[in-house]
């Protein structure tokens, strides 16, 4: 009930706006077809940046114990060129928004949030969104 709460005014003080923002970053790599294997990450980290609480971004070797294609030698060089090309830039937004939230009492839980996702930002090729675990 709480993570529906936060979510409702997640979006409704400025989690949309990142939220185009990782989708507008999808859509670009999407029509450029060498992107598409960013855009895939892009489209689920812009919905979990919609819907942040009672969710978390793990990392899917931790996940299953096992590499695959994401979270091995490819997964780091496909991070060093979404870094170098797109990152920074959604980084810097979350990073410009958890400032905007702190400002508040009452925005610290969501300025929390938007570091959170500004750390996914620099690196989300081998990332997944799973409910939280209690």
């Amino acid at each position: 009930m709480i993570s529906a709460l936060l979510n409702v005014l997640w979006v409704v003080l400025g989690g949309l706006v990142m939220a185009l923002g990782w989708w507008l970053a999808g859509l670009v790599c999407a029509i450029t077809i060498v992107g598409l294997p960013w855009a895939r990450s892009c489209f689920v980290i812009g919905s979990f940046s919609l819907w942040p609480f009672g969710q978390e971004a793990m990392n899917r070797r931790e996940l299953q114990g096992r590499s695959d294609l994401g979270t091995g030698p490819l997964g780091l060089l496909g991070n060093v060129i979404w870094f170098l090309l797109a990152g920074w830039w959604l980084a810097i937004g979350h990073l410009t928004s958890a400032l905007a939230c702190f400002v508040t009492i009452v925005g610290i839980p969501f300025g929390v949030q938007h570091i959170k996702l500004a750390l996914i930002a620099l690196a989300p090729v081998g990332m997944t969104v799973v409910p939280v675990r209690r």
